[in-house]
């Protein structure tokens, strides 16, 4: 991971907290925030019917957000407190049905620049404590700063 300096920034865990309590989307999905570090974050969705498509595998539409909202905060973990983020691109690859007890979007950030971060996300669905890579994302950010109403 290449970030940037992190040293001046403020522990990432209060924050994203914050944050992702007001996102009424991950709340509606059932989704939960995992582990958070700098450059690192977690979000954990328990499949059940009202996230499901027509065959019972976790629809691709709640992948792709629990993903670009963990690759979103990733990029978040590593801005100062005054800036926020905004995805400006991303892209998902569905590499197998999404079934399981658990699926984790593992997101963190590949580069960091003043004012776009770069960052993946792996989707990993877990069954009887075994993990298996089910979806891919890449995703572009963009560091908003100054601007009201945008600060995480």
């Amino acid at each position: 991971m290449t970030t940037r300096h992190t040293d001046d920034l403020p522990d990432p865990g209060h924050r994203i907290a914050a944050s992702f309590a007001k996102q009424g989307l991950m709340a509606t999905l059932g989704a939960e925030l995992g582990d958070v570090s700098p450059g690192a974050v977690e979000i954990v969705l328990r499949p059940r019917a009202a996230v499901s498509q027509q065959h019972g595998f976790v629809h691709a539409g709640a992948l792709s957000a629990i993903a670009d909202t963990a690759a979103g905060y990733a990029a978040l973990s590593v801005m100062p407190a005054d800036s926020g983020v905004l995805t400006t691109e991303f892209k998902i690859n569905l590499l197998a049905p999404a079934t399981g007890e658990l699926i984790r979007a593992r997101g963190r950030v590949v580069k960091a620049g003043r004012t776009l971060i770069f960052a993946q996300t792996d989707i990993l669905a877990e069954s009887e404590g075994r993990e298996r890579l089910v979806a891919y994302l890449t995703a572009t950010l963009m560091v908003i700063a100054g601007r009201d109403g945008i600060s995480d």
